[in-house]
């Protein structure tokens, strides 16, 4: 009886990590935010919070990667720019995902709430700072204070990550590009080499678990195909809320743990 207990808690686990990652591949393919549900599912499966985060990072790459492909034309029309901001985004993101295995896993967990009230809060008002942001006229230009804003993007990338693509917006924004799919496909690309880099670390220190990992990439790529067809139907506005709702609530959840709940 207590095998046939353990294989279906085991099973449980596996379905549940499943179930999130299709939920975030459909909801990054709506409206962005997945991270904010991969990331927590996994620590409710039992992993500790570093493996969490380069198991989380690892399962999104794909999906990450298959949107960055979908925008190859657009990339195109920025090509000498994406080159100069992705080489920075490869440097800080292995900065980052160095930063984060060094971190004790104790350490990390006490960080845990602030880094997803922080995803959180630049999920809420990511799009708002996006839309009001001053339009640049003129010719786009990778100024040495855009390179460096693009770095510390990453390096918080390749840390933590949820979120991260507001932050680009925003940058891109600054430095003038002005077409919303141009600037969707750059920074679909840049998110793509933050997260897939910071896999090569992370698998070089074994913080990776892989059988989720591998479950959960599947996972988000057919949420992310499934939303991608069901987008139009769906108001982004009430799925955003939702992720934000949720995200919330994580946050607090692992304040309590993190500081208020008895060892």
């Amino acid at each position: 009886m207590q095998e046939l207990s353990g294989i279906s808690a085991h099973v449980g686990i596996y379905a549940l990590l499943f179930g999130a990652a299709l939920l975030a591949g459909g909801i990054n393919s709506i409206a962005g935010g997945g991270a904010l549900i991969a990331f927590p599912a996994l620590l409710f499966s039992g992993l500790n919070p570093i493996t969490a985060n380069a198991t989380s990072n690892t399962a999104m790459f794909i999906g990450t990667l298959a949107s960055a492909g979908g925008y190859t034309r657009q990339v195109r029309a920025h090509r000498t720019i994406a080159i100069r901001l992705a080489s920075v985004s490869l440097v800080g993101s292995v900065l980052g995902a160095v930063l984060l295995l060094t971190t004790p896993a104790s350490v990390f967990f006490k960080l845990v709430p602030f880094l997803i009230l922080l995803a959180a809060v630049l999920f809420s008002i990511g799009p708002n700072i996006v839309r009001r942001m001053p339009r640049k006229e003129g010719p786009v230009v990778v100024s040495v204070g855009a390179l460096t804003g693009q770095f510390v993007v990453s390096v918080y990338g390749g840390y933590f990550g949820a979120g991260q693509g507001f932050a680009i917006l925003a940058l891109l924004t600054l430095i003038g590009i002005v077409n919303i799919h141009e600037m969707n496909g750059v920074k679909s690309l840049l998110a793509a080499c933050i997260n897939g880099i910071a896999v090569v670390p992370f698998a070089i220190a074994g913080a990776i678990a892989w059988p989720q990992a591998v479950l959960m990439s599947a996972a988000a790529m057919l949420g992310g195909y499934v939303g991608a067809r069901v987008a139009q139907r769906i108001d982004p506005g009430k799925v955003r809320v939702a992720v934000l709702v949720l995200a919330y609530l994580m946050a607090g959840y692992f304040f309590y743990k993190a500081y208020f709940a008895k060892p």
